[in-house]
C-alpha cells in the first residue's frame, strides 16, 4: 500500500504542499486533481523519490521509497519526456536497465506491448519519426515496462484519438485487476468518474476535498434535473432555490441549490404540456471541482 501521511514540501518560504495524507491500496485508482499549480507535480516527485517532505512520509509498503523500491514504479509524465533521436526499441531498452531488466526480459515485454497497441512495425523507427499519438504511446509503453506495483499517469490520454484512449482505459483496467497501485490525473473529469473510487482535490497545495467519489457526490447539495417538456422558463426561474435554467438540444437543465427544491420544481413542470422526461441527476465531478476550487480545470 502506498501512503502519503501529512506531507508537507516547502520551496524556501511557499508551502507547495501543505498536509497532504492519502493511501492507495493494491487494485485501486486514485485520481489526484487540481489546477496547474495545485501541488500534484511535487506530490508525483515526492512520492518517486525524487524531492524529500520537508515534513510528513511517504512509504511503499511500509518502506521509505528510495531506490531499493523505485524499481516497482512506473510513472508517465503530463511533458513528453522521450528521447527523440533513439529508436524505440533503444529507448525502451535503457528505461528497462534502468528499472533493473535484462536486455531479454525487455524485449519480451515490449514486442507484447508493442503489438497490444498496434505499432509493432515501429520498433526500430526513431522516437522523433513518430506522431505525437504514437509518442505517448511509446511513452505509455515505458512506464508499464517493468509491470510497475505503483503506476502514476499524469495526462496519459494526450494527444490520442478516441480508438486508441479506449486502448489505454483498457491497459489501465488490467493494471488495477492485476493489483497495481495507480494514481490517475487528468483535465478530462468523466474519465477521472470512469476510472476512479476516490479521489483528492489539491488547491494551493492544500487538499480541499477527499474522499469516495460517490460520498462526495451524495454530500453535494446541488443537484441537477433534466427535463423534457414545453416549460415556461422565466417561471421555473422564479422559483426558490431554482440557480438555472440552461437549453440544451431537446431538453432543460435545471439546477437547483439543494433536493428540497425538487417538489417545487415538479410541481411546475406537472402543469407543462409534452412532459416526456423529469430526471434528477447528482452534479458532474467537473461541477464539484469548480464549486470547491473555483476555476475549471478543462481551461
Amino acid at each position: 500500500m502506498l501512503k502519503v501521511d501529512n506531507v508537507t514540501k516547502y520551496y524556501g518560504d511557499f508551502p507547495a504542499v501543505n498536509g497532504l495524507t492519502f493511501e492507495v491500496k493494491p487494485g485501486e485508482i486514485f485520481g489526484l486533481l487540481g489546477v496547474n499549480g495545485a501541488g500534484k507535480t511535487t506530490t508525483f516527485r515526492m512520492i518517486i523519490g525524487l524531492l524529500d517532505p520537508t515534513s510528513g512520509e511517504v512509504t511503499l509498503d511500509g518502506k521509505k521509497i528510495d531506490y531499493s523500491v523505485t524499481d516497482t514504479i512506473g510513472f508517465l509524465t503530463e511533458e513528453r519526456s522521450l528521447l527523440t533521436k533513439m529508436t524505440v526499441k533503444e529507448q525502451c531498452h535503457y528505461y528497462g536497465i534502468l528499472k533493473g531488466m535484462t536486455e531479454k526480459e525487455v524485449d519480451e515485454r515490449l514486442d507484447h506491448l508493442l503489438d497490444k497497441f498496434g505499432i509493432s512495425s515501429y520498433k526500430d523507427k526513431k522516437i522523433k519519426e513518430l506522431s505525437k499519438g504514437n509518442q505517448q504511446k511509446i511513452q505509455f509503453i515505458t512506464a508499464l515496462l517493468n509491470n510497475p506495483r505503483l503506476l502514476i499517469l499524469d495526462e496519459p490520454f494526450s494527444g490520442l484519438d478516441p480508438f486508441n484512449v479506449e486502448l489505454f482505459k483498457n491497459e489501465i483496467k488490467e493494471m488495477a485487476e492485476k493489483g497495481s497501485m495507480i494514481i490517475f490525473s487528468s483535465h478530462r473529469m468523466e474519465h477521472v468518474e470512469l476510472f476512479c473510487k476516490k479521489i483528492a482535490v489539491l488547491k494551493n497545495g492544500k487538499d480541499v476535498l477527499s474522499g469516495d467519489l460517490k460520498d462526495i457526490k451524495k454530500k453535494y447539495r446541488k443537484k441537477n434535473i433534466l427535463v423534457k417538456a414545453d416549460i415556461d422558463v422565466d417561471k421555473i426561474k422564479s422559483i426558490d432555490g431554482v440557480l438555472d435554467v440552461i437549453e440544451k438540444p431537446g431538453e432543460y437543465e435545471i439546477k437547483i441549490s439543494d433536493e428540497s427544491v425538487e417538489e417545487k420544481v415538479f410541481k411546475e413542470v406537472s402543469k407543462c404540456k409534452n412532459v416526456t422526461k423529469f430526471a434528477v441527476e447528482e452534479p458532474s465531478l467537473n461541477e464539484i471541482f469548480i464549486d470547491k476550487v473555483g476555476e475549471n480545470y478543462e481551461n
